[in-house]
């Protein structure tokens, strides 16, 4: 068996095996990216638009989240509900998803079907319907999502919840899917401005990865999307700075459970910033695997824990640790709550094993090579690397910043950040123990 220390000896695979791409800007500001694989013939065609919940008008949330929806009603050229269908009746699956920063759009198709592609997210682009008939469809969609995931699903409004509470100032404190009063009170010009302003070549990346000749595909690219006018509205990113939190939060949680839950949730640095890898690497230490802390600790060893995780938020303007445990059958929830404490506590006194240390290297480096093992992965990756950070190229390079981490960093970012006056501590109980 080849030990951890002689496999972090070794080069880094994930690094060597460095992921090539061509980059460039159209005339009217659209950024595009270009990674040739013909391996397999597929190809991964996304979108990326820098527009997310934080860029909404505090007074009609919900808009990024609702146009996730909304723009796959069709376009002048594609008769609605025929989107969906077009790239399923020709051998691929598309999606999209909504974040704080960002709204995405994919699709994965046979490559001599990447035409199609580019065409149908040029119509999205250009030429939308943002009709009333649509709008009143998707609203109707969404608050259903909204009855499923959040009011109906278990811990459903967890995220909702600890934000909240962690950004009081900041717009990442509201909520992703939004208000359904700020939806249904929204009218049809509304939605329009928010797709003129938000949904302009300038402020989106079209990044295509897969089976693909560059030399074509720079021609259908042009053709598509090079005649498509740039936005002229100014549009804002935040720049308000949530306030340093000066003691811990405690509140508690009424929902639709059974089994009562911990959540703790620490709010420290943007990603991309250095402390973030660190932080990003103590998370992982915690709740990874099922030799991590918390698993061999709270649940196996003490049994005090159906499931206890840690995840960091990595996001464009701050990140928050978020600690989530439920808890097992007999057991207070104070209990839980003071043993996901003591389990930071111990990283922040004592520095973690090499052994530890050498294990939290090789999952880094197993995840960055797991996550280019897709076109769909590959393409996805350089458009928030270009988003993000302003360089696409970390999609080579990233992993130096984790293998730069030491023990001794992830001691101190534990102290700096894990600290009880930066803890929003949620205790989620049955309603029926209200």
């Amino acid at each position: 068996m080849i030990s951890a220390a002689v496999l972090l000896s070794m080069p880094s695979t994930a690094q060597e095996n460095r992921i090539k791409y061509e980059q460039y800007t159209l005339k009217n500001g659209m950024r595009v990216i270009l990674h040739q694989d013909n391996s397999t013939p597929i190809v991964a065609v996304s979108v990326l638009y820098h527009v997310g919940s934080k860029n909404e008008d505090p007074a009609r949330t919900g808009f990024a989240h609702f146009f996730e929806h909304l723009l796959f009603e069709g376009s002048e050229n594609i008769g609605r509900g025929e989107y969906m269908g077009l790239i399923k009746d020709n051998g691929g699956t598309l999606n999209a998803n909504t974040s704080y920063d960002r709204t995405y759009y994919y699709e994965i198709l046979p490559s001599n079907q990447l035409e199609l592609a580019l065409w149908m997210e040029s119509e999205r682009l250009l030429h939308a319907k943002i009709e009333n008939v649509g709008i009143e469809t998707q609203r109707e969609v969404v608050k259903e999502e909204r009855r499923q995931r959040y009011d109906n699903t278990p811990y459903g409004s967890l995220i909702d919840e600890t934000m909240k509470r962690v950004f009081k100032v900041h717009p990442y404190g509201r909520s992703i899917i939004g208000s359904m009063d700020h939806l249904n009170a929204a009218q049809r010009d509304e939605f329009y401005g928010f797709y003129k302003k938000f949904y302009v070549p300038n402020n989106a990346v079209l990044s295509i990865a897969g089976d693909l000749n560059i030399a074509q595909t720079k021609k259908w690219i042009e053709a598509y999307f090079g005649s498509i006018p740039k936005g002229t509205s100014l549009i804002e990113r935040p720049t308000i700075k949530e306030p340093e939190q000066t003691k811990e939060i405690r509140d508690t949680v009424y929902d639709n459970i059974q089994l009562p839950a911990v959540v703790h949730a620490y709010k420290f640095p943007a990603q991309g910033t250095p402390d973030y890898y660190a932080m990003d690497m103590l998370s992982s230490l915690l709740s990874k695997g099922n030799s991590s802390r918390f698993q061999r600790n709270i649940v196996d060893r003490d049994q005090k824990a159906l499931f206890v995780g840690a995840f960091p938020l990595g996001l464009e303007d701050a990140s928050i640790a978020l600690m989530f445990g439920i808890v097992n059958m007999g057991i207070g929830v104070d209990a839980l709550d003071a043993a996901m404490i003591a389990e930071v506590n111990d990283v922040k006194t004592n520095l973690i094993s090499e052994e530890e240390f050498q294990k939290l290297k090789n999952q880094f480096e197993n995840d960055f090579v797991n996550s280019y093992s897709s076109v769909a992965g590959i393409a996805e990756n350089l458009a928030n690397y270009l988003v993000y950070f302003g360089d696409a190229n970390l999609i080579n390079t990233e992993l130096n910043r984790y293998t730069s981490v030491t023990r001794e960093d992830i001691r101190r970012v534990a102290n700096k950040y894990l600290s009880d006056n930066n803890r929003v501590a949620l205790h989620y109980l049955p309603k029926s123990s209200k």
